[in-house]
Order: C-alpha cells, then structure tokens, then sequence
C-alpha cells in the first residue's frame, strides 16, 4: 500500500468542523465520488478508495444525488422502435 502525506492549515479542519481523521475520510469519499462521476473508475475502485464496501458507497452516492447507473435513451429508444 502506498501512503501519502498532504499538508493542511490547521484552519481547514476548524473551519470544516472536521477532525483531521474525519477530514481524511470526507476526502476520500469526495475523490471517490468524483471520478467514478466522471467515467474514470468503477464502482469497486472507488469504494476501496473511500474505504467502503460497494453498498456503502453506492448509498454515498444516491447521498450525493450522483446516479448509478446511466442509461442511454438513443439506443433503448431505437430497439423500441423496431420492435
């Protein structure tokens, strides 16, 4: 496992009203969340980045109003016309 070290202001947390180890856990869930909404991993790479199990995560994203799976109506609609 790799670990990484990021210095913070200590105001950060104040302001968050975060303790640092909720901070981190915030972090990671919030860079979970934002790169499987951007298509660059899976469900199962981003729960283990945020440190959850796929069930977790997935609610943390219905949370975040952040769908879970997408649909592509072009394709639906063309087999519904040809069918």
């Amino acid at each position: 496992m790799t670990t990484l070290a990021i210095d913070f202001p200590e105001e950060v947390f104040s302001s968050l009203k975060y303790t640092p180890n909720e901070f981190i856990k915030q972090m990671r869930l919030a860079s979970a969340i934002h790169w499987y909404s951007k298509g660059k991993i899976s469900q199962e790479k981003a729960a283990m980045i945020a440190e959850m199990d796929r069930v977790d995560f997935l609610d943390a994203l219905a949370k975040d109003g952040v769908e879970v799976f997408s649909v592509d109506m072009n394709p639906l609609k063309q087999e519904l016309e040809n069918a």
